[in-house]
């Protein structure tokens, strides 16, 4: 279906993002609920690259790769997670790692993608390699960017803080302490007034950033967590892709997603090709600009 909500965004947001968007009915959580729409682009025709988000940007995070990619010949899918960006925000959804990748896969299967290669960042490398785990024969190539597959209980204290039930969720959801933070500490070149607004339109009041601490409670550190044999499974899963063309780029002044887990990657994947860009952040693709995604379309363009 395709979906007017891209319209209604700030004419400074739309000259950023130009896409017209379509939506996909998920599965309500309660039965006999309306379906939960999610929103993703799907530009270009060609090879498929699949581009998954983490927390807490959206599919406003590709919009520059989603043109490079275009116009070197792939059809790119970029959905919004369920309460991130475009998408529905219901404040009785699950949000959990295995129902982020249940929605993904249904995303694919209702596109009927039989192969793809992957394009993750952040929380998008546990979701986009859950999926890949589980349908080994349908990757083609893995793009990670600054993100994790695999158990860690490395985290900088000031997400720790974030991650206690009243504290955290009066923080994020009330005073915007993560997505506002971000627009300024994720990069370490400044953002434009127009792209940190850019980012932070989805997530303007308590509810339209349910997604957003819900995806903070969910990081699974320790065996008790609901989503620990979930991230434990996804990292088990990993073996099966042993055999995959991977990029790691990396920012190598990211404050969470640091250099230690880049080498994490480089164990998984020792075969893979990595790049480290000594002066870019977590949002690796707003500091690296045109110099990364010409690394990750000549990636995906080489023959295997």
């Amino acid at each position: 279906m395709i979906s007017s909500r891209a319209s209604e965004l700030p004419t400074e947001v739309r000259l950023e993002y130009p896409f017209s968007g379509h939506t996909i009915d998920l599965p309500a959580a309660q039965p006999g609920a309306e379906p939960v729409k999610m929103h993703f682009i799907d530009e270009g025709s060609g090879p498929v690259v699949l581009l998954l988000h983490g927390n807490p940007t959206w599919s406003f995070y590709y919009r520059n790769l989603v043109h490079r990619l275009v116009d070197a010949g792939f059809r790119c899918i970029v959905p919004d997670h369920v309460g991130c960006g475009l998408s529905d925000k219901p404040g009785d959804y699950p949000y959990t790692l295995e129902r982020r990748i249940e929605d993904v896969t249904q995303l694919v299967d209702h596109l009927g993608i039989q192969t793809f290669s992957l394009v993750v960042h952040d929380w998008g490398g546990a979701i986009g390699m859950g999926l890949a785990g589980r349908r080994p024969q349908a990757v083609h190539k893995i793009v990670a960017l600054n993100t994790a597959a695999f158990r860690s209980r490395r985290i900088p204290m000031r997400i720790a803080l974030l991650k206690l039930p009243l504290l955290g969720q009066l923080m994020i959801r009330g005073l915007n302490a993560f997505a506002g933070p971000a627009a300024l500490m994720a990069v370490n070149h400044p953002m434009s007034r127009r792209i940190r607004a850019g980012y932070l339109c989805p997530y303007r009041s308590w509810r339209e950033r349910v997604a957003v601490w819900n995806f903070v409670r969910d990081i699974p550190l320790r065996r008790g967590h609901p989503s620990y044999a979930s991230l434990k499974a996804v990292e088990d899963g990993l073996a099966q892709l042993a055999d995959k063309p991977v990029c790691l780029l990396w920012g190598a002044r990211d404050f969470c997603f640091n250099l230690h887990f880049y080498r994490q990657w480089q164990r998984f994947f020792p075969q893979a090709k990595g790049q480290v860009f000594e002066d870019c952040g977590h949002y690796l693709l707003e500091d690296g600009g045109e110099t990364v995604e010409h690394s990750i379309v000549d990636f995906l363009a080489e023959k295997v």
